[in-house]
């Protein structure tokens, strides 16, 4: 079913796009031989060897493409002055022409497509786009995340998300989730701006961790709903998160910011521990559909 539903998908989008046309975006070269002007536009020059893993086509193949595009007049190659056994290409004059026409080309109809969907469908076609990317892409994750408050609407996403992947990764039941909503409902409804706060962290343009910092009573706070997407994880959000938690309780002048868990959060336990936490107690309870062991943690301020 997820074969077919890739498959679907593929057939979908390349009709969408207009990439099954004979000549892309109405001119004519075939979507590879765009490809090839489009790598060679961001660049002066390109050695043909790296143009080829950066494509991921094969030699062969490359060679005829280039030859075409040279008799048209739109790329040149040449031997490298610092390596005779290296060919390199770049574009010519009416490459680059063609190449701006391309891209002028190709942003008319992105920009029409979108155009035609409301602002929030755009955002989350975009937001889609990026989760696929994400999954798929091989190179190492962006490291450049920012934390903030929540938006309108990120409230329900802290919800959504908790409930999603603790039943994914833990096999918790609903009732997790609906504890997670009585949490966010209460710090919603009867917040102490001065002395309770929540934070978003967000990478690339969409939310991927949260945590809480709440009153517990007059000297003390707590840590709550502290979370990290799959997707952003490895990265340090969890501890800058919890750092972040510590830093406002001490400037609200708590004396003490207290916790709990289960044993089975290995990873938040860790992050836990390096920000300098200590386990008070522990003890088996019946929750969420599972057995499990709740632990107090707490840090003097």
């Amino acid at each position: 079913a997820r074969v077919a539903s890739v498959r679907a998908f593929n057939r979908f989008f390349t009709r969408r796009i207009g990439v099954l046309q004979e000549g892309l975006l109405h001119t004519p070269y075939s979507l590879t031989e765009a490809r090839i002007l489009f790598e060679l536009g961001q660049r002066d020059t390109l050695a043909v060897a790296d143009l080829r893993a950066e494509l991921g086509l094969d030699a062969g193949y490359l060679s005829r493409l280039l030859a075409r595009l040279a008799g048209a007049g739109l790329v040149a190659r040449r031997r490298a002055e610092h390596d005779a056994r290296r060919q390199e290409v770049a574009l010519t004059a009416s490459g680059r022409a063609a190449c701006a026409d391309l891209d002028a080309r190709s942003g008319r109809e992105i920009g029409a497509l979108l155009a035609a969907l409301a602002d929030d469908d755009q955002d989350r076609l975009v937001a889609a786009m990026d989760e696929v990317r994400d999954v798929l892409d091989e190179a190492p994750p962006p490291v450049a995340y920012v934390l903030r408050p929540p938006r309108a609407g990120e409230y329900g996403w802290i919800v959504a998300r908790h409930g999603a992947l603790y039943a994914r990764e833990y096999g918790w039941d609903e009732t997790f989730e609906a504890l997670v909503a009585r949490i966010v409902a209460d710090y919603v409804d009867r917040r102490d701006a001065a002395r309770e706060a929540a934070w978003i962290a967000e990478l690339r343009g969409r939310p991927v961790g949260c945590v809480l910092c709440v009153a517990k009573d007059r000297d003390t706070a707590q840590l709550r709903l502290l979370l990290v997407d799959p997707a952003a994880r490895g990265l340090g959000i969890g501890g800058r998160l919890v750092e972040e938690c510590l830093r406002f309780a001490r400037a609200a002048g708590y004396a003490e910011l207290t916790l709990w868990t289960n044993d089975v959060l290995t990873d938040a336990r860790r992050i836990y521990e390096r920000a300098g936490f200590t386990l008070v107690d522990a003890e088996p309870h019946r929750s969420f559909g599972r057995d499990l062991v709740g632990q107090h943690w707490a840090q003097k301020l």
